[in-house]
């Protein structure tokens, strides 16, 4: 939302064009809804907070509910990110798209199939 040709955008376009499956569970709407919360982050943002709403909105459209029954606890270094390895396991994701990769790399506990990439190396392997 803050940078008009940004990795970021180009990825959340592919989720609302399906060509990328989003997963979201309570945690990460949570997330999603505190920080869209933060008026200060959006100073100098294009949407105004109506619009941010929609685009929330049709991000959840396309999304998939996932509800988790199991708390693995990769032990993630911020304790914060250990709900996006839970998500992406109940949900059988091959991949979390983030820019944090140091972070969500270093799990105590690791699941074979699941990796960890920036939003260009996505962008990348959807051509």
């Amino acid at each position: 939302m803050l940078s008009p040709g940004g990795e970021s955008r180009r990825v959340l376009r592919a989720c609302l064009e399906r060509r990328v499956q989003p997963l979201v569970g309570q945690a990460l709407l949570s997330e999603y809804e505190d920080v869209l919360g933060r008026e200060s982050l959006f100073k100098d943002c294009a949407l105004d907070a109506q619009e941010r709403t929609d685009l929330l909105d049709a991000l959840l459209s396309v999304s998939e509910w996932v509800k988790i029954y199991l708390s693995w606890r990769p032990n993630l270094p911020d304790e914060g990110d250990n709900h996006l390895v839970e998500l992406a396991v109940a949900g059988a994701a091959d991949r979390i798209v983030a820019y944090n990769h140091r972070h969500l790399s270093r799990a105590e506990l690791r699941f074979s199939g699941l990796r960890i990439v920036s939003p260009a190396r996505l962008l990348e392997e959807l051509g």
